[in-house]
């Protein structure tokens, strides 16, 4: 990914000042919504290692294959948090993941929980809201909705 690029988490940062530096390993997230936030990107980036490093032990799965993954991430939105703040030891996170699939956008709501443990955070587990159909808001040569400033066939869709 280009580094300069706004990070697709949804912040105002390009991706270098948001998540690539969790990613590197070079910083860790001080709040549950960062965690949220560059595990998402870690999903649109297909980055397996991060997200293994960051699930909590008690409910990590053994592997994550994105070989047959036919999901392209596009965006996210935090709805809201509760706790999750540096000084906290647990919060949740409620956001819309906004994916590609087969050509259509669609949408999954879910309340993520998260846990401090040693001073950093862990995803715990998640409770989804629901997966809904969204009607793609650009059409194949508009710009795409992650904000990169490509059309959306040359990003997003392919």
């Amino acid at each position: 990914m280009d580094h300069t690029l706004p990070c697709p988490c949804g912040s105002t940062l390009a991706y270098a000042q948001c998540c690539a530096p969790f990613h590197s390993g070079e910083k860790i997230p001080a709040t549950a919504e960062a965690l949220m936030r560059s595990r998402f990107v870690a999903f649109y980036l297909q980055n397996s290692a991060y997200l293994l490093a960051t699930w909590d032990a008690t409910t990590r799965p053994t592997n994550i294959d994105f070989n047959h993954d036919v999901i392209q991430w596009v965006r996210l939105e935090i709805v809201g948090s509760q706790k999750g703040l540096a000084t906290d030891s647990k919060g949740t996170v409620s956001f819309n993941a906004y994916f590609v699939q087969e050509g259509e956008e669609k949408v999954m709501g879910e309340t993520s929980r998260f846990r401090k443990l040693a001073g950093r955070w862990f995803y715990l587990d998640g409770e989804v809201k629901g997966t809904a159909l969204k009607p793609l808001a650009q059409s194949r040569n508009g710009l795409c909705p992650c904000g990169s400033g490509k059309k959306f066939k040359r990003c997003c869709m392919k």
